[in-house]
C-alpha cells in the first residue's frame, strides 16, 4: 500500500541544556504518526536553520555536515520506496528500525548480485576469467536500469522477482537496449544464476523460471575449408611476425587450442603417448577440463620451427605467442594477402580444427569433443558444421543402391 513519509531535521535539546552543540534527530512521520532517530551529529542552535532543517553558512564544516544529511535523506526515500515495493508494513516505526538496521533486513536482488561478483572478482584467474566477470556487470548494470525505468526504485527484494519480472526485463533488453536474441538470452542467464542462488538458500520459494523457455538462434560459425587453408600454410611472407603469427593460427588449426590455451602451453605438455607418437596433455583454461590431443605432422613442425625461440627458451613454452588483438589484426592482413573473404580471427581455427580437419575426416565426434575439453558433446556439436564435400563424398556410396 503507499504511504507517505515526511522528512525533518531538527535539534533535541535536553531539559538541562545550557549552551553548546546540540545533537541533531531525524523524524519520520507516516499517516500522522511519528519515529525519531539520533543522526549522530550535533550543530551549534546559533548556526541551525530550523526552516530549512540544516546548518546554515558556508564554511566547509557546514557544508560537510549538510551533504550526509542529504545522503540521509536519501537514503530514507529510497528505503520508504523500497518497502512500499515490497508490499511491506511502513509505518514510522518500521522504516525507522529499517534506518537503523534493528529490522530485519530483507533480501534483495542487487544486494545478493553485488555479493556473487564481489566473490567472483576474488576468484579471478583461478575460477573465472575477467571476461566472465564482465558480463555479469554488465548484467547487473542492466537490471538496475531496467528496475529504475519500469518500478522507479533501485533494488527490489527478492521476493518480487517472478515470471513477469523475467518476461519484461528479456523486453527490456530487446527494445530499450536493442540486444539481439542471443545477448538477451545470456543476460536472463547471468540472472538465472543470482535466482539460483536465492532459490538454494531458501530467500526465494517459487522459481520464475520454471515456466520460462529462451531459445537462442544457431549461430553460423565461420570454419576454413582445406583449400582456403592449404593457401595461408604455403603463402610466402615476406614479414617475419605476419610468418608467426601464421604459424600459430596453422597450429591452432591443428591441435583445436584456443588462444588462452596455447599461449599457456608448456614444454612439459608435450608427452610421447602409449602409441608412440606425441601428444599434447594440457587443462583447458575455461574449463578445466584436461585434453588429449595427437601432434598432427602439420602442428609438430610448427613445434620444432621454434623451439629455438627465446621467447619460448625464457618462457618454458611450445610457442610465442603475442596478444590477441594484435595476432588477430595480422590476422585481417594475411586473409587479404591469402584471397579469403572471410573475417579472420584466431578462434576460427578451433573451429576449422573441429570441422575442416576430424569431423569431415571422419573423426567421430565423440573423440573431437574429448579433445576439445568439452564438458558436453552439446558443445562440440555447435562447432560440427559438415561442409559440401563430406556430403557429396558421402551421398556418392549410396549411387546405384537407391533407385
Amino acid at each position: 500500500m503507499r504511504t507517505n513519509m515526511n522528512l525533518l531535521f531538527y535539534l533535541k535539546k535536553r531539559s538541562t541544556y545550557k549552551n553548546g552543540p546540540v545533537t541533531i534527530y531525524l523524524r519520520f512521520t507516516i499517516d500522522g504518526r511519528r519515529a525519531e532517530t539520533s543522526t549522530g551529529k550535533t550543530c551549534d542552535p546559533n548556526r541551525w536553520n530550523t526552516q530549512a532543517g540544516r546548518a546554515a553558512g558556508s564554511k566547509e564544516e557546514t557544508r560537510v555536515l549538510n551533504a550526509y544529511l542529504d545522503k540521509l535523506q536519501s537514503r530514507a526515500q529510497e528505503l520508504h520506496q523500497l518497502m512500499t515495493s515490497g508490499e511491506e508494513t511502513v509505518t514510522a516505526e518500521t522504516i525507522k528500525n529499517r534506518f537503523i538496521g534493528k529490522a530485519f533486513q530483507s533480501r534483495t536482488l542487487v544486494a545478493i548480485f553485488e555479493d556473487h561478483n564481489a566473490k567472483m572478482k576474488s576468484l579471478i584467474g583461478k575460477e573465472f576469467e575477467r571476461s566472465t566477470l564482465q558480463r555479469y556487470e554488465t548484467c547487473l548494470m542492466h537490471v538496475k536500469d531496467f528496475m529504475q525505468l519500469n518500478y522507479d526504485v533501485s533494488d527490489i527484494p527478492v521476493s518480487k522477482i517472478n515470471f513477469a519480472f523475467i518476461v519484461d526485463f528479456e523486453y527490456y533488453l530487446r527494445s530499450v537496449r536493442n540486444c539481439g536474441n542471443n545477448s538477451a538470452i545470456k543476460y536472463i542467464k547471468n540472472l538465472g544464476k543470482i535466482v539460483r542462488i536465492c532459490l538454494g538458500n531458501g530467500w526465494l520459494i517459487v522459481d520464475p523460471y520454471l515456466d520460462y523457455k529462451p531459445k537462442q538462434n544457431a549461430v553460423h560459425r565461420a570454419v576454413l575449408t582445406k583449400e582456403e587453408l592449404s593457401r595461408i600454410k604455403e603463402k610466402k611472407f615476406s614479414m617475419e611476425r605476419v610468418a608467426t603469427v601464421r604459424d600459430m593460427f596453422v597450429f591452432s588449426c591443428y591441435t583445436g587450442l584456443a588462444y588462452v590455451d596455447v599461449c599457456k602451453l608448456k614444454r612439459s605438455e608435450l608427452i610421447k603417448g602409449t602409441d608412440g607418437n606425441l601428444w599434447i596433455y594440457t587443462s583447458r583454461k575455461k574449463t578445466y577440463i584436461l585434453s588429449r590431443i595427437p601432434v598432427l605432422p602439420a602442428a609438430l613442425a610448427i613445434i620444432k620451427a621454434y623451439e629455438n625461440h627465446p621467447q619460448c627458451v625464457v618462457k618454458d613454452t611450445l610457442l610465442p605467442m603475442m596478444s590477441n588483438q594484435k595476432l588477430n589484426a595480422y590476422l585481417k592482413e594475411i586473409a587479404d594477402l591469402c584471397d579469403i573473404r572471410k573475417s579472420l580471427t584466431f578462434h576460427i581455427a578451433r573451429h576449422t580444427f573441429a570441422t575442416t580437419i576430424t569431423l569431415n575426416n571422419g573423426v567421430p565426434i565423440e573423440s573431437v569433443s574429448k579433445m576439445m575439453g568439452h564438458t558436453s558433446i552439446k558443445t562440440t556439436q555447435i562447432y560440427a558444421k559438415v561442409l559440401d564435400h563430406k556430403i557429396g563424398s558421402d551421398m556418392q556410396k549410396i549411387i546405384g543402391i537407391v533407385d
